[in-house]
């Protein structure tokens, strides 16, 4: 039940974000355990200098094309899983829509079940409490 927010500069093509979410997602399905129809995902374009970032802090030269990607999980991963789903995904985006990985941030936070609600103002997956 992972949210994904992807920020990158506005103003690349529709096939562009496209291929940059549908990877994002696959490499969750891949190394994430994550559903194939568990999908949600916010793809938001930030105007020219809007995304702010250091070149080369813990990378080689970011690009234009810097990307940050922003994973809501309800559930911890152990760090092996983690680090397997930052290599596919940096892989995967290699692949379409061709983003270097120096130009790839990930982050991973994880929340409590109850800190979901999908519909209706309900908590469905919060464990009830017994008093």
């Amino acid at each position: 039940m992972p949210l994904a927010r992807i920020s990158l500069t506005k103003g690349k093509s529709p096939d562009y974000r496209r291929a940059l979410a549908d990877n994002v997602h696959r490499a969750l399905v891949e190394a994430f355990d994550v559903p194939a129809d568990d999908r949600f995902q916010i793809v938001e374009e930030l105007e020219p200098g809007a995304l702010i970032y250091d070149r080369s802090y813990f990378a080689g030269r970011r690009s234009e094309d810097f990307v940050v990607i922003a994973i809501t999980a309800g559930r911890p991963r152990s760090s092996a899983m983690k680090k397997q789903f930052y290599q596919r995904l940096v892989a995967l985006l290699g692949e379409a829509p061709g983003i270097r990985p120096d130009d790839v941030m990930i982050i991973i936070t994880t929340t409590e079940r109850d800190g979901w609600s999908f519909s209706n103002g309900l908590a469905q997956l919060a464990v009830e409490e017994v008093t």
